[in-house]
């Protein structure tokens, strides 16, 4: 894994947004992530298109593409994209449809796959590189991880974008979830503030790789 490098991230979540400052408290403890539904407004996409998105497609198009306008991406580049729960607000509307009216919306269940948020990203943005959606074996993000960085050690491609998202889960299951997504280049090249992949490989949950990866890159959120 030491010939794989990752870029500084971007990031998004619920109370911390864009702002560099907040990342920095969060970093150290003196801010939390909120537990709401808030999501990016994607005021560059069509109002159409984006009116029926949910967060976690919201906040998979915005850090793509925050990562694209800030240290550019090229359009053919593949993306590697990380949940541990998908459409799951979504997918619970549809079960609770299913059980209460015996019905099920065509238009609902095809935006509620695994796949569905970085599809959507693929589309608003014209990315032509292709995208694989993986699920973190026995929810252990490091295996995700795994999953990405191998296209680049073993040279099929020289570089790929991680892109991890998950929205809040919806309150009846029960489950304290950090509604969170960052993007992050994975490559064979070594760039000025990239670290070795290596480092933080084995990290088991995004929130702890992502402070891992801030820390090894430096104070400049």
């Amino acid at each position: 894994m030491s010939e794989v490098f990752i870029s500084k991230p971007v990031m998004w979540a619920p109370g911390l947004e864009n702002d560099p400052e907040k990342w920095s408290e969060w970093l150290t403890g003196a801010a939390d992530i909120e537990k709401s539904k808030a999501a990016p407004k994607l005021e560059y996409t069509d109002p159409m298109f984006r009116r029926r998105l949910s967060q976690v497609s919201k906040m998979t198009v915005h850090v793509i593409h925050d990562f694209s306008e800030k240290y550019g991406l090229d359009k053919d580049t593949k993306v590697i994209f990380v949940s541990l729960r998908g459409e799951i607000a979504r997918e619970f509307s549809i079960n609770q449809g299913i059980i209460e009216e015996k019905t099920i919306l065509p238009a609902g269940f095809s935006l509620s796959v695994f796949n569905t948020p970085v599809a959507l990203a693929s589309i608003a943005l014209g990315l032509t590189g292709g995208y694989s959606a993986v699920y973190p074996s026995k929810s252990d993000f490091s295996y995700a991880l795994k999953t990405a960085a191998a296209p680049v050690l073993c040279g099929s491609e020289k570089k790929v974008l991680l892109v991890y998202a998950d929205e809040l889960v919806p309150e009846c299951y029960g489950v304290d979830s950090t509604p969170l997504s960052f993007a992050a280049l994975l490559s064979c090249e070594k760039a000025e503030s990239n670290v070795e992949l290596a480092d933080i490989i084995e990290e088991k949950s995004p929130v702890d790789f992502l402070k891992a990866l801030l820390k090894r890159c430096g104070s400049d959120v």
